[in-house]
């Protein structure tokens, strides 16, 4: 969970099987030192747990990825330019309880990721 340290969650509002939360980023973490010192980027991975965090706020429980069918990184997120990007996590439960996930992280005009997939 990287929620509390290397991002925190507001304006969380739940409405069907939609989440819908602003994450303001941790400018100052120490995953930017690395990726990329002096051009900071959010990693991939760092966007795929925030959709997994917010997936299990949402359900009030552990989840596990079965399977990714679309994962797109569509624009890069420099945590010094948008230090707050938008979540949007969309969920249904299959009769087989396989949990289908459509998500996208977004924020002044431009989509940054987006997901579609199966949690367990």
């Amino acid at each position: 969970m990287l929620q509390g340290d290397f991002y925190t969650a507001s304006d969380v509002s739940i409405e069907g099987n939609a989440l819908k939360a602003l994450l303001s980023l941790n400018v100052k973490h120490k995953i930017f030192e690395g990726h990329f010192p002096g051009h900071p980027v959010v990693p991939g991975v760092c966007m795929m747990q925030m959709v997994k965090d917010m997936l299990e706020l949402q359900l009030d429980r552990e989840t596990r990825m079965e399977k990714a069918s679309t994962m797109k990184f569509l624009n890069m997120i420099n945590p010094e330019v948008n230090s707050a990007v938008n979540i949007e996590v969309k969920q249904s439960i299959a009769d087989d309880g396989k949990i289908n996930v459509d998500a996208q992280l977004f924020g002044e005009g431009m989509v940054f990721f987006k997901f579609k997939g199966i949690f367990q």
